[in-house]
């Protein structure tokens, strides 16, 4: 599948680079093109300028779309609990998060291969319509994992209404879904720290009674957490949980 995203990609940047070297060796002028249908569209050259600056919102469009805000506020929480400060480091977190995001979003990137870019290869979809097709899927998974206080706050902000799921606006729905992610993100953080703080409390406890106050009970809570977090297959444990939150 994610050859048919690269595919689609080099397609267009190949018709663009054709259209852009014309016979008479300069840049064609901005052209807008009458379909058979009475239909219009732009020209490829336009197309290509407007698919380069879409690139630029990707990475605003990962995190706040899609799983990945969750997963790295829980996986940062969890390393805060364990009490390490650079283990896993910020790479290896956002590494996993990554790929941990994709696996979770496989079956809404499919979705999208098959209303949208397929069918925009095969030139039956206007640009426009396949942008609108991809964005459904995309619209189905957040209004799924969205609250409906934070849907009716932000309606109540916008000054906007809605009868049911399907009349809530885009722009209203995707800040809605970033704050129940972090929301529900917290609530995960909370409950993973629970655990490590009861073990920091017990080790302070008991250096205390044995007077040993100079020493710091981080020191010795450390192995201790680190042996109970692996021991309880922690890890297993918290990617089983995170998909399970999406429903996977």
């Amino acid at each position: 599948m994610l050859s048919n995203f690269i595919r689609a990609g080099l397609s267009i940047l190949l018709l663009g680079s054709g259209s852009v070297w014309a016979a008479d060796g300069g840049i064609p002028a901005v052209q807008l093109v009458t379909n058979a249908d009475g239909s219009q569209s732009y020209s490829v050259t336009l197309q290509i300028l407007a698919l380069m600056t879409a690139l630029t919102f990707l990475p605003a469009m990962l995190m706040m779309m899609t799983s990945f805000t969750r997963i790295v506020i829980v996986f940062s929480i969890l390393r805060q609990a364990l009490g390490l400060q650079q283990t896993p480091s910020n790479q290896i977190i956002l590494g996993l998060t990554l790929f941990l995001t994709i696996f979770i979003m496989l079956p809404v990137l499919e979705q999208v291969n098959q209303r949208a870019i397929q069918p925009y290869m095969q030139e039956e979809l206007a640009p426009l319509d396949a942008v609108k097709a991809a964005s459904l899927p995309f619209r189905e998974f957040m209004l799924g994992q969205t609250r409906e206080d934070d849907i009716a706050l932000f309606l109540r902000i916008s000054g906007q209404t809605a009868n049911s799921p399907e009349d809530v606006s885009f722009w209203v729905l995707m800040p809605a879904f970033v704050t129940s992610e972090l929301k529900t993100a917290f609530q995960i953080g909370f409950l993973l720290f629970l655990p490590f703080l009861i073990i920091d409390m017990v080790v302070a406890s008991v250096l205390m009674a044995m007077g040993m106050m100079m020493l710091s009970p981080i020191i010795i809570s450390l192995p201790f957490k680190i042996m109970f977090f692996v021991l309880i297959d922690g890890w297993a444990l918290i990617m089983g949980t995170l998909a399970a939150s999406f429903g996977i």
